[in-house]
């Protein structure tokens, strides 16, 4: 398997050109295998017999989905009993958000406990539901 970039795509004529490295190759609607239409910029992979373009699919479905991690459960019960700390978004992997949290704690004399509380909510509604590598939450 080759991996490239497409560079031009004509709809009209379903032909194109794509790059990998330095070598350009041509292909055609028939050598693509991927269930959306190819477009400029897509990152593909192919193969390359006798200079003719076959197999090409998007990177995005060679690759496996990505898999959940963290629990979603515990970082709302993290943020309900330590969200005055940040031990929720270090749990999620925000180091930056949850030293935010202790600061805001410790310079607001403990009104930083709302922060934790707001993101409880937030967890528990789904509206957060990704850590800090945009994994989804269990």
């Amino acid at each position: 398997m080759i991996i490239g970039q497409i560079e031009s795509y004509n709809s009209e004529k379903q032909i194109g050109i794509v790059k990998s490295q330095d070598d350009f190759f041509e292909f055609d609607a028939t050598s693509w295998k991927s269930s959306v239409p190819p477009d400029q910029g897509d990152e593909v992979t192919f193969n390359v017999n006798d200079g003719f373009v076959s197999d090409m699919l998007l990177v995005a479905e060679t690759m496996k989905p990505v898999e959940a991690v963290k629990r979603r459960w515990i970082a709302t019960l993290l943020a309900l009993l330590l969200g005055f700390a940040g031990v929720h978004r270090f749990y999620l992997g925000f180091y930056k958000l949850g030293l935010a949290q202790i600061a805001l704690t410790a310079l607001t004399q403990g009104y930083g406990v709302l922060w934790g509380f707001i993101d409880a909510v937030l967890l528990f509604a789904g509206h957060i539901n990704r850590d800090a590598k945009n994994r989804p939450l269990k």
